[in-house]
């Protein structure tokens, strides 16, 4: 035990350990979810995230440790958000065609995330650091942590807040939209993608691809929409 001890000790300190960690407790979450059926309830996401920090605890492992091997992931999200232009392209027929009602939909959308989650934050006395990373909660998380911390929020809380909303919407949108009676997809994707980021939109890929495709179009225009939204708002709130 003396030796395996040490050995853990040497292999935590490895970025190579968490990153694996991190890729390996994914790939698991994702076949509990296959199994499942991709169920709302079995979000990977949420079983990843869930395992983790089980062994977090466990070995008594420290954040920063961690995200010294996680930074890795934490890079791809950038690219991975590009790449979402590629599924647009292919539909961009039917974008062009939806273009009003898709302009609506994001202006009423985005501005209903701000200020549905600063003013409730605000009611329950929360102070500016953490009502300006509530503000862009709705983003995907590298485009939201800037915003946070140019208009003095802290990035760290504005990811963590990103994460749980869409972890809460990615469960709740396929039997939230089953329930309204919404059969189209590209109305069904855009609310997730918009409401629910990168979490949203990944979940609207398991539903159908169309509804992918729009979730993409709806995380990628409500980045920017929040990120001139949120400092327009912070001049009129002063």
């Amino acid at each position: 035990m003396d030796g395996v001890f040490r050995l853990w000790v040497y292999l935590s300190a490895s970025p190579l350990l968490w990153l694996t960690v991190t890729l390996g407790a994914y790939a698991l979450a994702d076949r509990i979810a296959l199994a499942a059926r991709y169920a709302p309830i079995a979000n990977p996401v949420v079983i990843a995230v869930a395992l983790i920090a089980l062994l977090l605890h466990l070995t008594g492992t420290g954040y920063p440790t961690y995200f010294a091997g996680a930074q890795f992931v934490h890079f791809l999200l950038g690219p991975a958000t590009v790449a979402l232009a590629v599924p647009l392209v292919r539909e961009a027929a039917r974008v062009r065609r939806l273009i009003l009602p898709v302009l609506a939909a994001l202006l009423a959308g985005s501005l209903t995330a701000i200020v549905t989650a600063v003013g409730t934050g605000w009611a329950l006395g929360a102070d500016r650091a953490i009502l300006m990373s509530l503000a862009p909660k709705s983003a995907t998380t590298p485009i939201a942590m800037s915003i946070a911390s140019a208009n003095g929020g802290v990035p760290a809380l504005a990811a963590v807040f990103v994460v749980v909303t869409g972890v809460i919407g990615a469960m709740s949108v396929t039997p939230l939209m089953n329930r309204l009676g919404l059969k189209d997809y590209a109305a069904r994707g855009f609310a997730a993608g918009l409401a629910a980021g990168g979490i949203g939109t990944a979940r609207a890929f398991q539903v159908n691809p169309l509804a992918g495709t729009f979730a993409g179009l709806g995380l990628a225009l409500n980045g920017l929409a929040t990120a001139l939204l949120v400092p327009l708002l912070l001049t009129l709130w002063r």
